[in-house]
């Protein structure tokens, strides 16, 4: 069992992101498969680049985009992967910059232009989607991000498999709130939470990656 992380945030040690996806990882590494943590934000690639190299009619494979940079092994690794998780922090509403170019590149070449919309990948696997943000819940119904978070559930859910969602809300920005503007946060509040629900947050990644791995799709 192979199972490939994906860490959208420029934040790569002990931030909220990256140890919840290392949270998720151990789980799964501890259900016996293998994994690996890809942060993005050391490779340099692009999004897609409306070529439709991935639609041509005399292509030699199906799911294979020809941009060649930073993301292309890792790309071809995911083909192998049994378990996809993406992790990523909420900037505006949505993913981060990286995690939004991962996106375009690893879905486009396997959405079919078919009527039947099958995917291309070859196979069914489990995919999970980590957001990290500072709003709290309420803010994102409020807000909608619920919808965005479900197209893009959505989008896994069709071209790979069953998709989990994992949302960690009401997280802590800074280490210390007295040097950045921060009025409109409590951050005794923020610090409460980080220390007391957080972990909890923490033990349900690392069981959501186990049972990725013992319940495969």
């Amino acid at each position: 069992m192979n199972v490939i992380a994906f860490n959208g945030s420029p934040r790569k040690k002990n931030w909220n992101t990256v140890t919840l996806l290392e949270s998720a990882l151990k789980g799964a590494a501890a259900a016996g498969a293998e994994t690996e943590l890809v942060n993005l934000y050391d490779l340099s690639f692009s999004g897609c680049i409306s070529c439709f190299s991935c639609k041509k009619r005399n292509r030699k494979l199906d799911g294979v985009c020809a941009v060649n940079d930073d993301l292309t092994p890792v790309l071809e690794r995911v083909r192998n992967a049994d378990v996809l998780i993406v992790g990523t922090p909420v900037y505006y509403g949505a993913e981060s910059a990286a995690t939004r170019a991962l996106l375009e590149r690893l879905l486009f070449p396997y959405n079919n232009y078919s009527k039947d919309l099958k995917s291309q990948f070859p196979r069914v696997i489990s995919t999970a989607l980590i957001y990290t943000m500072n709003v709290g819940l309420e803010d994102v119904k409020n807000y909608g991000y619920e919808q965005h978070f479900n197209l893009t559930k959505t989008m896994l859910d069709r071209h790979f498999g069953p998709c989990e969602l994992f949302l960690s809300v009401d997280t802590m920005q800074y280490s210390d709130y007295s040097k950045y503007e921060s009025e409109k946060f409590d951050a005794e509040a923020k610090l409460k939470h980080h220390k007391e629900i957080f972990p909890q947050e923490c033990e349900k990644a690392f069981d959501m990656g186990k049972r990725l791995v013992t319940n495969p799709a």
